[in-house]
């Protein structure tokens, strides 16, 4: 998920970057539906599996699945404030898709999920004031940032734990 989500946010800046306001805001709101369906996708390559069929259903699924809802219900604010200011779409859904987060941190019993969706926040919104004409750019590129950080961290603990 992490690595689908760093690959959506890339083109959901590209986009800003290159396109006019309404392309830009289509791209963001197909390509933040997307996540995790690249996610599941590019597990089948990570040697994941995210989804198998036949594989019994556990309280961590059942708890990501939970968080999936909470997330588009977030719907119900992003969508009332982009109608009235298009440039706020970065803010929210970046806000909103980060939640997913705060849960991860608890599935892992790790602090990065916590790390990634606070500092997320509070940088996304940093962001959204001190760049008011490039929201639809530096935001992404703040949360892409983000994902690096959270990959590199998800891949050492990974390593350690082979280890052992």
């Amino acid at each position: 998920m992490p690595l689908a989500g760093a690959l959506v946010w890339t083109v959901i800046g590209i986009a800003g970057a290159l396109l006019p306001p309404y392309p830009a805001v289509m791209v963001l709101f197909v390509g933040s539906g997307s996540v995790a369906y690249l996610g599941m996708f590019l597990s089948r390559f990570t040697g994941e599996s995210f989804i198998e069929r036949g594989k019994p259903k556990n309280t961590f699924d059942h708890l990501f699945f939970l968080t999936v809802v909470m997330a588009l219900l977030v719907f119900a604010i992003a969508i009332p404030f982009f109608l009235v200011d298009h440039t706020s779409l970065p803010l929210t859904v970046g806000i909103l898709t980060g939640l997913m987060w705060v849960p991860v941190s608890w599935m892992i019993q790790h602090w990065i999920g916590l790390f990634h969706g606070i500092t997320r926040t509070c940088l996304i919104v940093a962001a959204w004031y001190a760049f008011p004409e490039s929201r639809f750019v530096v935001i992404p590129a703040v949360i892409v940032g983000m994902y690096a950080v959270t990959i590199f961290v998800l891949e050492r603990r990974w390593r350690l734990m082979k280890r052992t």
